[in-house]
């Protein structure tokens, strides 16, 4: 028999080398609501309430998985992005932050087209993965014909549930993007024959740029949705930018998120491609991690 206070203890003494005291408590937290139903208030006021046997070994397995550096998401299989609800493997990375503000500009963009034509506008994300940017763009959007690709089987039934889980209609499709011409199998499910806006938060992070990744990054996200060689790492930006001069439709947007050690090099790439307005932004980190152009 345990008690939730002399639970939460163990947790902070077997995490203590490997987690700041303020990410252990918030792990714990999140799996006392996961496994309890309990508030942080809770946390207080319940401390002495005794875990029954098989919520005990749940909170071992997770504390196992949290020593051996597994993320907290992974372990719940759930996340939360935009205030969304998203479920996620290992089959998905985890949503970041800085994408949600990818998606917050996009809606502003979006309000900005909407203004000049109130017609319906069709949007395509390549490189889908959970359906996190897609998702959270059709909740907010109620007037866009929303469109999702991933190279990964796995991944896209892990983000047709998510459109499930949110009750919102993407069409999904399976592809690498580096191996097709052109888009134009799509626009059977469009009522357009172009997009408005494309999106893509493709892979980016540099071989070189491992060392200084976390290793519960490292040894549990898909390194297919991470990693780009150190030789031509922007080659999924150059695909998507000739792809997106082919299908983009007139006053159409090209969404990227980005390395942010490469920004400039990415805005180059748009330009000398013919790409105008091109404008890098950057997150609440003060890191480059995004760009708009339009063509």
């Amino acid at each position: 028999m345990i008690t939730v206070k002399e639970c939460k203890k163990v947790f902070s003494e077997v995490l203590k080398d490997i987690f700041p005291s303020t990410e252990i408590d918030t792990f714990f937290l999140f799996l006392v609501e996961e496994y309890l139903g309990f508030t942080r208030v809770d946390l207080v006021l319940k401390s002495d309430f005794i875990i029954d046997e098989n919520t005990k070994n749940l909170f071992n397995k997770a504390l196992k998985r949290l020593k051996n550096q597994e993320p907290i998401q992974y372990i719940l299989g759930k996340t939360e992005f935009f205030g969304l609800p998203f479920l996620v493997d290992k089959n998905t990375l985890i949503p970041r932050p800085e994408t949600e503000e990818l998606v917050a500009w996009i809606i502003d963009e979006v309000k900005i087209l909407n203004k000049k034509s109130s017609t319906k506008i069709t949007l395509l994300d390549i490189g889908t993965g959970s359906g996190c940017i897609p998702i959270s763009l059709a909740k907010n959007i109620n007037f866009a014909t929303i469109s999702g690709i991933d190279i990964s089987e796995k991944a896209l039934k892990v983000a047709l549930k998510n459109a499930e889980l949110n009750q919102v209609s993407i069409s999904f499709f399976e592809m690498d993007i580096l191996k097709i011409a052109d888009l134009c199998f799509l626009f059977e499910y469009n009522s357009k024959s172009n997009f408005d806006i494309i999106v893509s938060n493709p892979p980016y992070v540099r071989e070189l740029e491992k060392k200084a990744m976390n290793k519960n990054v490292l040894e549990n996200e898909p390194h297919q949705a991470l990693f780009v060689s150190d030789e031509n790492p922007l080659v999924f930006y150059e695909k998507i930018a000739d792809l997106a001069l082919l299908h983009l439709s007139k006053d159409g947007v090209l969404f990227f998120e980005i390395n942010q050690y490469l920004g400039n090099q990415t805005v180059d790439i748009l330009l000398n491609k013919g790409f105008k307005n091109v404008e890098l932004r950057k997150d609440i980190f003060g890191n480059d991690r995004m760009i708009k152009a339009t063509f």
